[in-house]
């Protein structure tokens, strides 16, 4: 059976951008700029996304649009015989589903804080009260259990639908709705006292910030995991090294080059990840938040700005109803991966491969809200506790192994090879992928993230040397 293509390219762009855009750019991007001092770990994930993410994401294009599948059959139909490539389909799946464990809860609070606008909640909130709302709801564990079935649930009936039907034609609206809810809240919370400072620090690079508390000693062990947290920032923003990317290749039509596509996905990502830290590093300056508070950032800063605000019950509301809009639009693109894993490697229809594998990913994602309750003793030394144990496995592990081995894969004579790859890359009209960007993409790609890998787990190790070695 033809492999079901999007409706219009339009579709396309804003169901991979949906795919792409989400709690990464919303959530994940601006507290690790808080983490990290600013503006320039800011042009460190820029850098990166230029220069390592979007030639992988034109890669996972033309494997998939070359391949007509998902990652779970793409190796199999381009790999010479008897190679064992397709192995690799098995880390895709697993990069997938441990994405959707933490991602789906995350989104599930974005959709409960949604609800408590709409109940009244922001009305005159201070700091201090949107630090107990959201201790409030991560404390809970069946409340925040429930909005993470809520989230797949959602996701369940929309895959079911097909990908024209379905996929398409929700991410579009919800897409849509992001993008103006965002720039009036742009335009809201750079007006506010505190924006010139907020600005300040998110525009004008300081790289001394990065090494900021570490001693001489530390210094490069520390430049290093702030490399690395960039790379792996960069990697998650766009949804490379696990096929999230490829599967909607594989619903790409000839007519256009992957590379002019790839780029304008890219610029849109960055776009939405720049119009957040607008919103939130002026209201952290003005209502005194502050910026490294780590992954309850956007849910203390923001709740704290429309508490202030006239109406901000309403635009609070809003604000996260087309917030759960973006990281639904990635819960539902990687949901995708996963389904179209089920039906291409087992062969079961659409509607039995979306139940099943939405009900094994709500037990997966357990161990996620479980870990800011119940088992919120558990940390691992140099990580965290379990969503930042998840993270760091995805962001610094498996998506860097991943795009390694896209890499190979369409740079090896003994895979599918860097002329089949240029002939698919360019294949229709628009931007051309060069073909002497051979040397860069075989080596030094894969050396940078080799490098970047291993600096991201050395203060890891040596956390867990010095603890073996007392």
């Amino acid at each position: 059976m033809a492999r079901e293509q999007f409706g219009s390219r339009l579709g396309f762009i804003l169901v991979s951008a949906g795919c792409a855009i989400g709690l990464g750019n919303v959530w994940r991007f601006p507290y690790l700029v808080g983490q990290y001092g600013g503006a320039a770990f800011v042009l460190l994930i820029l850098l990166f996304l230029v220069v390592m993410g979007l030639p992988i994401v034109i890669i996972e294009f033309a494997c998939g649009r070359a391949s007509r599948k998902g990652i779970a059959r793409s190796f199999d139909a381009l790999e010479p015989q008897g190679s064992k490539w397709h192995r690799f389909k098995w880390i895709g799946l697993i990069g997938s589903s441990l994405l959707l464990m933490f991602y789906a809860v995350v989104a599930g609070w974005m959709l409960a804080f949604c609800a408590h606008g709409a109940a009244g909640a922001f009305d005159g909130l201070d700091s201090a009260g949107a630090v107990e709302l959201f201790n409030g709801l991560i404390g809970d564990p069946i409340e925040s259990a429930a909005w993470m079935v809520v989230v797949l649930a959602i996701s369940i009936i929309v895959n079911r639908a097909g990908m024209q039907k379905g996929i398409e034609r929700v991410t579009k609206v919800m897409m849509a709705a992001l993008f103006v809810v965002l720039v009036v809240l742009c335009v809201r919370s750079v007006m506010l006292p505190g924006a010139p400072e907020g600005l300040v620090f998110y525009l004008m690079p300081d790289f001394g910030k990065l090494f900021a508390g570490a001693t001489p000693a530390e210094q490069w062990s520390t430049f290093g995991q702030a490399v690395s947290a960039a790379m792996g920032q960069a990697f998650f923003m766009v949804s490379v090294g696990i096929g999230s990317m490829s599967i909607f290749g594989s619903h790409m039509g000839s007519e256009r080059r992957v590379s002019g596509e790839a780029v304008d996905i890219t610029a849109l990502n960055v776009l939405v990840a720049i119009l957040a830290g607008f919103i939130i590093f002026p209201s952290c300056f003005t209502y005194g938040v502050e910026p490294a508070s780590g992954p309850s950032l956007v849910f203390v800063a923001l709740p704290t700005v429309f508490g202030q605000m006239p109406l901000g019950g309403v635009w609070g509301t809003l604000f996260f109803l087309f917030l759960s809009f973006a990281s639904l639009s990635t819960v539902i693109g990687i949901f995708e991966n996963v389904a179209a894993f089920v039906i291409d490697e087992w062969g079961i229809d659409r509607k039995h491969a979306c139940v099943g594998a939405g009900a094994v990913l709500m037990v997966l994602c357990l161990p996620c809200v479980l870990g800011f309750n119940v088992w919120a003793g558990f940390q691992v030394p140099g990580i965290g506790d379990v969503q930042s144990l998840e993270d760091f496995l995805l962001s610094n592990t498996i998506l860097p192994i991943g795009c390694l081995v896209f890499i190979a894969f369409c740079t090896s004579k003994r895979g599918w090879g860097w002329d089949n790859f240029i002939a698919e890359a360019n294949t229709g009209t628009g931007l051309r992928f060069p073909r002497r960007a051979y040397v860069y993409v075989k080596y030094v790609l894969p050396a940078a993230i080799v490098v970047i890998f291993i600096a991201g787990y050395a203060p890891v190790v040596a956390t867990w040397v010095g603890i073996l070695a007392g």
